[in-house]
């Protein structure tokens, strides 16, 4: 049986989508402040470029531009873009090395934390870059797999992130 699409996610969707990011971004700044506080502030400045730049170039574009989709951001962009043009969302490509930077979010607290660890052990430290690859892995693979992409009508319309997953599925 297929999943239905839905026109506006369920606020349940979004405010489990949105703490599962907020989790993985807290988290990540906690593990940085570990080697000083002031770290935190470009690791945050990073996050909001990466938020915008998603926001500008391609939820202008996409289908729930002024709707709830899975995160909210169509809503969101709505407030501060003009609508984009749909045609252009479903050609756009991306590849592998256009997501390193949102991999990067994960990834720079993770090996933080890890060399942390190493140059001094810490249980608490050890729970967080745990916590940390769960969210960021399992927990993300849950949010999209499960509640936001199998719902998805930009999916069925042309999503160029669901043409680069599903061609490591082949």
């Amino acid at each position: 049986m297929k999943a239905k699409c839905y026109e506006n996610y369920p606020y349940w969707i979004v405010l489990i989508s949105n703490l599962l990011q907020l989790s993985v971004y807290v988290i990540g700044a906690v593990i940085i402040s570990q080697i000083g506080l002031v770290w935190i502030i470009p690791y945050v400045l990073y996050i909001l470029f990466l938020e915008a730049r998603l926001l500008r170039k391609s939820c202008v574009n996409c289908y729930y531009y002024g709707k709830f989709c899975s995160f909210g951001k169509g809503k969101l962009c709505s407030v501060f873009f003009r609508k984009g043009n749909p045609k252009k969302f479903v050609k756009s490509e991306i590849t592998w090395k256009d997501i390193i930077p949102d991999f990067l979010v994960s990834l720079i607290p993770f090996f933080v934390g890890i060399v942390v660890l190493v140059l001094k052990f810490d249980w608490i430290l050890l729970l967080f870059v745990v916590l940390l690859f769960l969210l960021s892995s399992f927990g993300n693979s849950f949010v999209r797999g499960t509640l936001a992409c199998r719902y998805c009508k930009q999916r069925k319309i042309g999503c160029p992130a669901e043409r680069l997953f599903s061609k490591t599925q082949k």
